[in-house]
C-alpha cells in the first residue's frame, strides 16, 4: 500500500473538493456533491473515487487538513461610532475569520434604524467597536444598551474603547447577552489591530459548522482538529505566495482573483506597506495600506449571480464593448444569463454560450479588481486633504503578478484564461491596476490546499503551489 503526506479537504456549498499529495505533488484531484444532510457521505463518496484512481483499497496519509465554507459564513453585523470607520474594521476582522458582513450600523444612524437592521439581518455575530482607546465611550456604551433593550440571540465581540470595555460588558450580562472583550480594534485613528476579534469569530465559525451531521467525525480524523474557512486558506496561500519561505524568495506583490459561481473574491498582498512608519500610513479611515487585503463582491458570480453582474453593468454595454450590437445576440445574453441563475450547475452547449461565460467572466474580474484597487483622485476634500492627481486606496501599479483561480479557471486552456484576466484589465481608467503583470492560472484549484498545508510546513506549500505555476524560484 502507497504512504501519502496530505489529503487535504474542502466543504463547498456544492461541492467538496478532495487534493491528495505525494513527494510535493498533486497525485490525485476528485470533488463530489456536498451532502448538506451528512457531509461524511460526500466526503466518502469522494474518496471511493480517490481509491479508483490510485488503485488502493484504503487511503494511507500522514496528514488529514480540511477547509469549509458550506455554512456561507458567520452572519455579522458591525457597530460603531462613525460607519466608514466601522467598515473598514469590520471588512478587516472578517477577512480571514469566516465571518459574513450582512450590515454596518453607526452613531450617526438614528437609534430605530439600528434596531430595525438588527431585527431583520438575526445576525449570529456583534461586532461592537467604537472610540479610540481611552477615547470616547458614549459610541460603545450607547450601542451596548441598545442590544441590550433589543435582546438580541448573537454573540457580541467587545471590540472598542478598551476603557469602556468593563461598562458595555456590565450593562450585556445584566440583559443576559453573551459577549467577549478582545482588544480595541482601532486603538488609534492610525492603527487596525483585527487579530484577537478575527481569532474569537473564527471559533464560532468552527462552533457553527461543526453542528452540521459529520463534522464531528471528520474534525476527529483531522491533524490538527482544525477546519479553517475556505477564504481564509486561500487568503494564506496568497500571502505564501508574495512572501515565500524562509529558503526560498516569493513573487513579490500579487492579486489573487477567485472567479466563483456567486461571489467574486479579490485578495492582494503588498509585502513593501510593513515598512511605513504610523505617520506614513495616514488616516485608517482613508486608505488600504495592509499589506494583505480582501474584498469580497457578493453580486458578481457566474452562475448563481449572473443577472447582477448585468444589474452592474448594463448587458449592451458589455456586448458593444466586444462590438457586438445586434439585439438577437443581447436577447440571447440575458436569456443565457437567466438560465444559468436558475440552473448553476449549466455548462455551455455551443460557442455562442461558451463566449458568453467569458464575457460574464471578464465583467466580473473587471469590476472586483477596479472595485478592490484605488484610484486616481479627480476631486478636491478639505477634510481628508485629497487633492486632483493624488492617489487614494490601495495602489496595485506595482504588483508583479496575479493568479486567478475559479471553475472557468479549472475548466479552459491556458491562453483563454490569460486572456479573461488580460482583456478585464484593458480598460484600467483611473484605477490604481497593475500595469504589466504576469498571469498565473490555477488551472488543478490548489490554492487553498496550500493555504491549510502551510500552517504545517510552509517549504511544502509552497513548492506545490510554484510547481503547478512551472515558476523557478531563487533561493533566499
Amino acid at each position: 500500500m502507497s504512504k501519502f503526506d496530505y489529503l487535504v479537504i474542502d466543504i463547498g456549498s456544492t461541492y467538496t473538493k478532495q487534493r491528495l499529495f505525494s513527494k510535493k505533488k498533486l497525485v490525485c484531484s476528485v470533488q463530489s456533491p456536498t451532502t448538506i444532510k451528512n457531509v461524511q457521505q460526500g466526503i466518502a463518496k469522494g474518496q471511493n473515487f480517490i481509491k479508483q484512481k490510485i488503485t488502493e483499497s484504503e487511503i494511507d496519509v500522514d496528514n488529514i487538513l480540511a477547509s469549509s465554507s458550506a455554512a456561507g459564513g458567520l452572519k455579522m453585523v458591525a457597530m460603531g461610532y462613525m460607519s466608514r470607520v466601522t467598515a473598514k474594521a469590520a471588512k478587516e476582522v472578517a477577512m480571514n475569520s469566516g465571518a459574513k458582513i450582512l450590515e454596518i450600523v453607526s452613531n450617526e444612524d438614528p437609534p430605530s434604524y439600528r434596531i430595525q437592521i438588527l431585527k431583520e439581518t438575526a445576525p449570529d455575530i456583534i461586532l461592537l467597536a467604537g472610540g479610540t482607546d481611552f477615547g470616547d465611550e458614549t459610541s460603545l456604551l450607547e450601542n451596548a444598551q441598545l442590544l441590550a433593550d433589543c435582546k438580541i440571540d448573537g454573540i457580541v465581540v467587545l471590540a472598542g474603547n478598551i476603557a469602556a470595555q468593563k461598562k458595555a460588558e456590565q450593562i450585556l450580562i445584566k440583559a443576559n447577552i453573551s459577549c467577549v472583550r478582545v482588544a480595541n480594534i482601532m486603538p488609534t485613528i492610525h492603527q487596525l489591530k483585527a487579530k484577537e476579534a478575527r481569532e474569537v469569530i473564527h471559533k464560532e465559525f468552527i462552533k457553527q459548522i461543526t453542528q452540521a451531521q459529520g463534522v464531528n467525525l471528520l474534525q476527529n480524523q483531522l491533524t490538527n482538529d482544525k477546519i479553517m474557512p475556505t477564504p481564509g486558506a486561500v487568503l494564506m496561500a496568497a500571502e505564501l505566495l508574495s512572501k515565500g519561505t524562509y529558503s526560498q524568495k516569493g513573487l513579490g506583490e500579487i492579486i489573487v482573483v477567485d472567479l466563483g459561481g456567486a461571489t467574486t473574491d479579490v485578495h492582494s498582498v503588498v509585502p513593501r506597506l510593513a515598512d511605513l512608519k504610523t505617520e506614513e500610513i495616514g488616516l485608517i479611515v482613508s486608505n488600504e495600506k495592509q499589506v494583505s487585503y480582501r474584498t469580497v463582491e457578493g453580486n458578481l458570480g457566474m452562475r448563481i449571480s449572473a443577472m447582477s453582474i448585468l444589474d452592474t453593468v448594463n448587458p449592451k454595454g458589455i456586448l458593444q464593448k466586444r462590438q457586438i450590437t445586434d439585439e438577437q445576440t443581447l436577447k440571447s445574453f440575458i436569456d443565457y444569463c437567466k438560465e444559468v441563475e436558475e440552473n448553476p450547475e449549466h455548462i455551455p452547449k455551443d460557442k455562442q454560450q461558451y463566449q458568453f461565460d467569458t464575457f460574464l467572466a471578464e465583467t466580473a474580474v473587471e469590476i472586483a479588481l477596479k472595485r478592490h484597487a484605488g484610484y486616481i483622485s479627480t476631486y478636491h476634500d478639505p477634510v481628508t486633504g485629497v487633492v486632483p492627481g493624488m492617489p487614494v486606496g490601495r495602489d496595485l501599479r506595482n504588483v508583479d503578478t496575479i493568479v486567478a483561480v475559479g471553475g472557468i479557471f479549472a475548466n479552459r486552456t491556458q491562453q483563454d484564461c490569460k486572456n479573461i484576466v488580460k482583456n478585464a484589465l484593458k480598460d484600467k481608467g483611473t484605477s490604481l491596476l497593475p500595469k504589466e503583470p504576469e498571469v498565473l492560472i490555477d488551472s488543478n484549484y490548489l490554492l487553498f490546499t496550500g493555504g491549510i498545508i502551510s500552517q504545517v510546513d510552509e517549504e511544502y506549500a509552497f513548492d506545490i503551489l510554484i510547481n503547478q505555476f512551472n515558476k523557478k524560484i531563487g533561493n533566499c
